[in-house]
């Protein structure tokens, strides 16, 4: 799942700037709106494809506060500690919804199946605490340049783990799960490359 590398990639980007020219004028413009509308049409009788839907419905919500991330304003060292923290604010808020929904969705109705789920509810609560830390050492570091430039390059590693997953292996592992996924309406637009 790739469809939102493009505007992510522009946010990483523009940390690294942060990083690079605390102090210089911004010209990054925020990254473009993506719209994921989030329609989950599944026939009752396939349990299956209902529990799918019901992934990528949780997995929706990361996507969704990635794609409307603010904008990193490197022209100062405090602005760019401000929105950098707003960033990782917004990414653990996406994170905290996701996991909710993986964590209530419970097992899967394929036998032996859940491991993918409990991965990727693993992986999300890792990068949760890496964020959540980043965010936390750029608001210490405010004022001091040589910290928050430390801190925002956490930031960054942070992000790029997150640009790195991909969030339906949970489904795509299991033949089952695959199969159900093109079934279910929310995974197919999650799936979609980026246009």
């Amino acid at each position: 799942m790739r469809q939102r590398s493009t505007g992510f990639a522009a946010l990483t980007t523009t940390i690294a700037i942060g990083l690079a020219g605390c102090g210089q004028p911004s010209e990054v413009p925020p990254p473009p709106d993506q719209d994921l509308q989030v329609t989950t049409v599944v026939p009752q009788a396939d349990p299956a494809a209902r529990w799918a839907a019901g992934y990528c419905d949780a997995v929706t919500h990361l996507v969704r506060a990635l794609a409307a991330l603010p904008a990193v304003d490197p022209s100062t060292p405090q602005k760019a500690s401000r929105t950098s923290s707003d960033l990782l604010s917004s990414v653990v808020d996406g994170l905290d919804r996701s996991l909710a929904g993986l964590n209530a969705l419970g097992a899967p109705p394929v036998p032996s199946a859940d491991a993918g789920r409990k991965d990727v509810i693993g992986q999300f609560t890792e990068i949760r605490a890496e964020a959540e830390n980043a965010r936390r050492r750029i608001d210490a570091a405010r004022g001091n340049a040589t910290a928050t430039k430390a801190a925002l390059g956490e930031a960054r590693a942070t992000l790029d783990r997150i640009d790195a997953l991909d969030y339906l292996s949970g489904l795509k592992d299991v033949p089952a799960l695959a199969a159900a996924e093109q079934r279910a309406p929310a995974c197919r637009e999650l799936d979609q490359p980026a246009g």
